[in-house]
């Protein structure tokens, strides 16, 4: 089964931004975990992202890619923003599609999984014309996850166990719509981040990003509070399993730069 993610904007293209987050940077950490949990969990799940990195893409190069490569099912990660005041979750598929097509009974489960765990208020269930519902040519869904310029969920979006657990949802609806197989409990239940540094300026954090992409390294930076304090955190990848952590995390020493392992 392949499964499509794209974590929406990137690159030059910040998307909605509020209360020191910017949408490009929460939605990647999602999916990267959304990945993460599928490619650790399930059988026979092939997962392609239209980034991993904080690289800019257009909207016809993932509906191309994910054509391209015959998905059976793409998901679009979001954040809103309005105007402050407004907050929650809702999703979309494609303004032409009946209520019983396949695409909108994925999108019902979908809708229920992430909705069970999210701790937002209940948008509904939407259609819009949007270009990567319209333009791909398998089943896809849209999620918007919470409003970014509300503080109530800006709270909650900078919170790592928040993220994980929005992951968690969207991956247990793509299991449940496309009845993947789920593997041998093999693992030890935590998640290793590779942090390659962390600064209380938001600059040094995207300059240390630019540098090990021009190393090869994808990486994002992940907002984090300790103690009180705003923290830019650089991380590098997150994995199941501690050996392939600590194998990239050596990969990113040779660069120069000193990282460390978070274990979630």
């Amino acid at each position: 089964m392949k499964i499509y993610l794209d974590p929406g904007h990137g690159g030059s293209d910040p998307g909605a931004e509020g209360n020191g987050l910017r949408e490009k940077d929460v939605v990647l950490d999602i999916a990267l975990r959304i990945r993460s949990i599928l490619i650790n969990d399930y059988e026979n799940v092939g997962v392609r992202m239209s980034r991993t990195g904080d690289t800019t893409r257009s909207l016809e190069q993932r509906t191309n890619d994910a054509n391209s490569w015959g998905a059976d099912y793409f998901v679009s990660i979001h954040c809103n923003a309005f105007n402050g005041s407004a907050r929650g979750y809702e999703d979309y598929i494609y303004s032409g599609l009946s209520d019983s097509s396949q695409t909108a009974h994925y999108r019902d489960t979908m809708h229920e999984e992430i909705t069970k765990v999210n701790e937002l208020p209940n948008r509904g269930k939407k259609k819009a014309n949007f270009h990567v519902l319209r333009e791909t040519a398998m089943s896809a869904f849209l999620s918007e996850n919470g409003f970014i310029d509300n503080s109530n969920d800006a709270s909650l979006m900078q919170q790592s166990s928040w993220r994980q657990k929005v992951a968690q949802g969207h991956a247990n609806g793509i299991a449940k719509a496309l009845n993947l197989t789920k593997k041998p409990d093999t693992g030890d239940g935590n998640l290793y981040k590779v942090i390659a540094g962390s600064f209380r300026v938001r600059e040094n954090a995207d300059e240390r990003v630019a540098f090990l992409k021009s190393n090869g390294i994808d990486s994002f930076v992940d907002t984090v509070t300790i103690s009180g304090e705003r923290w830019y955190r650089v991380q590098a990848g997150a994995f199941s399993d501690r050996e392939n952590a600590e194998a990239h995390l050596a990969t990113v020493e040779r660069t120069g730069v000193d990282g460390f392992i978070v274990v979630e």
